[in-house]
């Protein structure tokens, strides 16, 4: 670790984090150090852009460097989509400033010390640029939440759609908007504006249909289908699409092994 200067900044960096610096002191986030006090480590703060709004960070590389990396697991999408059966409200909720949720242990505080123009701070929170600051905070949203974790899932054939502008990816495809791709554009913004209502799984005694597609030379889809009672009537409801492109050496199989690749 090593005592670093302030990066140069200009004149619009310096009033971002001016404010940045004043909001997180006022929030309690971070607490300025005395000059008389003998510091060992100042991290220089980074301003990063997105959008036009900015972020303070701190530039923690050294500090990274000597910490074991957290290899909590964040969740899988489809695998959560049971999860919100016979769920009657779905809400959405966003923390500011997430990872400034947490607080630091104080013999940590002096790992957490940041450089500016204005002068040094230590955090009291958890900063943004932490190594393990994504991991930790995933792991406290699915302490808090547990169970109500959830996702949504497919649109039907999206690979089939999509594979003329996946082929623009290789490398020996020269770039071009042809009206095949163009058309594939414009019907995935159609789906996704127009997304089908998808069900949950009822009740996992009632019996699944599994619909499989592959007809086609180029993908496979597939769609999962459960016959429930509502209001007293049978429907029956997708619970999620499912698709792939086709490997080369797929592509050359018979209708039925293809079908068979869909199965599994």
């Amino acid at each position: 670790m090593l005592r670093r200067p302030p990066y140069p900044a200009s004149l619009e960096t310096r009033k971002e984090t001016e404010k940045h610096i004043n909001e997180l002191l006022d929030m309690d986030v971070i607490r300025k150090i005395g000059h008389n006090g003998i510091v060992e480590i100042t991290t220089p703060v980074l301003i990063t852009w997105h959008d036009g709004k900015s972020r303070l960070c701190g530039d923690f590389r050294a500090l990274n460097n000597y910490t074991k990396a957290d290899r909590y697991s964040i969740p899988r999408i489809p695998h959560a989509l049971e999860k919100l059966a016979k769920s009657k409200y779905i809400t959405k909720m966003d923390c500011m400033k997430v990872f400034h949720q947490n607080g630091v242990k104080p013999n940590s505080m002096k790992l957490l010390r940041i450089i500016c123009h204005m002068g040094i701070y230590k955090y009291t929170r958890i900063p943004f640029g932490i190594k393990n600051a994504p991991a930790h905070f995933q792991s406290m949203m699915d302490t808090i939440f547990q169970e109500e974790i959830y996702y949504r899932s497919h649109i039907k054939n999206l690979s089939h759609t999509t594979i003329s502008l996946y082929n623009l990816c290789s490398e020996d495809v020269v770039f071009e908007i042809t009206k095949e791709r163009r058309d594939a554009y414009e019907r995935i913004k159609h789906e996704l504006t127009n997304a089908p209502v998808l069900i949950l799984p009822d009740n996992f005694e009632l019996p699944f249909k599994l619909y499989i597609d592959a007809a086609c030379s180029q993908g496979l889809g597939e769609a999962i289908h459960q016959r429930q009672i509502v209001d007293g009537e049978p429907r029956e409801g997708v619970i999620c699409y499912i698709s792939r492109q086709l490997k080369d050496s797929e592509a050359r199989y018979g209708a039925t092994k293809t079908e068979c690749i869909c199965l599994v």
